[in-house]
């Protein structure tokens, strides 16, 4: 019995130390880099990506773990039982003392369970008269925040359409694609055209704000593009 004891000392030891090492290698690297943080940014995205998926409750939770390391110490471990962390929401924040049942102990586990479940949390030691250790995740390190991170930047980016934004006068490929769509014919008199005789006039003339899209260009060939200048094209084809 001495021995099995001895032995289970012996692992507990060990895996205090295994532990130990694990944290200290990610919080060194965490609190090398902390002062680069921008606080207020990482703040918003707290709000604005994790807080929708999770419970009230499990927010002030996760809220209470964040102000208590990251924000603290600027270290991604915190070790809390229960009974503190619930006593830490009740004495915390105003107006729930009437409501301590709800952040009894058993709601506390309820709601580490859920931030643990969407990777907002983890576990990662034993539990000892201190509590238990805990690592907190950042918004860009939750897989559900990730997502939603891509989807509002792919919302904002602008839209953008080619035939408006390319230049395709000036860019050889883009001229020939004005001629392929025109089937190399001048729009004018009809006149059936190749790569080297083939010209691009300008349906609104720059002269009067027209640019080099898509949509603003026309194969012309060389005569006809010398007569017609600036008239507008209407007058031009009439």
């Amino acid at each position: 019995m001495k021995i099995v004891k001895e032995e289970i000392e012996k692992i507990r030891e060990l895996l205090n130390t295994i532990e130990k090492s694990d944290k200290e290698t990610d919080s060194d690297s965490v609190k090398k880099t902390f002062d680069l943080f921008e606080l207020p940014q990482i703040i918003k995205d707290i709000t604005d990506f994790l807080q929708p998926s999770v419970t009230p409750y499990g927010m002030v939770i996760y809220w209470y773990m964040f102000r208590n390391s990251i924000v603290e110490t600027g270290d991604v471990y915190i070790r809390a039982s229960n009974a503190k962390i619930a006593k830490g929401i009740g004495t915390k924040f105003a107006g729930l003392e009437k409501q301590s049942a709800r952040f009894g102990e058993g709601a506390v586990t309820d709601n580490l369970r859920l931030l643990d479940s969407i990777g907002a949390i983890k576990k990662v030691g034993d539990t000892n008269r201190d509590g238990t250790l805990y690592r907190i995740f950042l918004p860009e390190e939750i897989e559900i925040c990730k997502e939603k991170m891509k989807l509002q930047e792919k919302e904002s980016l602008p839209i953008i359409d080619p035939k408006k934004e390319l230049d395709y006068y000036n860019i050889k490929e883009n001229k020939f694609k004005i001629f392929e769509r025109d089937e190399y014919k001048c729009y004018k008199c009809g006149k059936q055209l190749t790569r080297f005789s083939a010209t691009l006039d300008h349906i609104n003339p720059v002269s009067k704000g027209g640019d080099n899209s898509y949509d603003n260009l026309v194969t012309c060939c060389l005569h006809d593009n010398s007569n017609r200048r600036a008239t507008p094209i209407s007058d031009f084809l009439a």
